[in-house]
């Protein structure tokens, strides 16, 4: 039996009704984020394919159908088939694996319910935290590359901006934690979360509190250019 095959034969065990209710409540944008890099184009979302190698986006999101297609691999389906794919695993797995994300019940076609245990709640709490580790690392990631170009000095005799430093002493740090938890086995990822954690959550503090502060900036110079207008 062919790997297509066989996962055709693993999605016909799970009830449909069952993959409809996973769909509905997963965000195929926010999963796939949470492991690729991805850019909207109009009603889609584009970026690089986490299932072969490539240098120029081919893979994209479709919210609306809540589906993914590759056209560089034709890797495709939805978010059981993303989780199935990515984290090689069955569909059944794939699914029972988002399942939990939700506290959802799995039940197999003969009507056999496998609800999620206890002690579930550890996986649980530690997929959210790969997930949300990944969302600010890309996040921070993009600011670090936006200050690299926007603060880089004119000149030599312009000093250092604090932001463009910052953006040279992070970059790589970033660029590597975001290659482990993308691509890292399961250790290399588990290693991010329980070493970076906390960190993470002080990058995602400040780069809200920066945001505000730039927002601040930007409507108190508004201001007093109205002033001046005036005069």
């Amino acid at each position: 039996m062919s790997y297509k095959s066989e996962r055709s034969f693993e999605r016909s065990m799970i009830p449909h009704e069952y993959i409809e209710e996973l769909t509905r409540r997963t965000d195929i944008v926010e999963l796939v984020g949470s492991y690729v890099q991805l850019k909207r184009k109009g009603r889609l979302y584009g970026g690089l394919c986490p299932f072969h190698s490539e240098k120029t986006p081919s893979f994209y999101v479709y919210p609306d159908t809540q589906s993914f297609y590759c056209f560089g691999c034709g890797a495709t389906g939805d978010v059981i088939d993303f989780v199935s794919q990515l984290r090689g695993i069955g569909s059944k797995e794939a699914a029972i694996l988002l399942a939990q994300d939700f506290a959802i019940p799995y039940e197999d076609s003969a009507g056999k319910t496998n609800r999620p245990r206890q002690q579930n709640t550890d996986e649980q709490n530690y997929q959210h935290m790969e997930r949300y580790c990944s969302r600010v690392l890309l996040d921070y990631y993009q600011l670090l590359c936006r200050w690299k170009e926007d603060y880089a000095p004119q000149t030599p005799e312009n000093g250092y901006h604090p932001r463009f430093v910052e953006a040279l002493q992070k970059l790589s740090l970033v660029e590597y934690l975001l290659d482990e938890l993308l691509c890292g086995d399961i250790q290399a990822r588990a290693s991010v979360v329980i070493e970076y954690g906390e960190e993470v959550r002080k990058i995602e503090q400040r780069m809200a509190e920066l945001a505000a502060a730039d927002e601040a900036a930007a409507q108190n110079a508004g201001r007093q250019h109205g002033t001046a207008d005036e005069r």
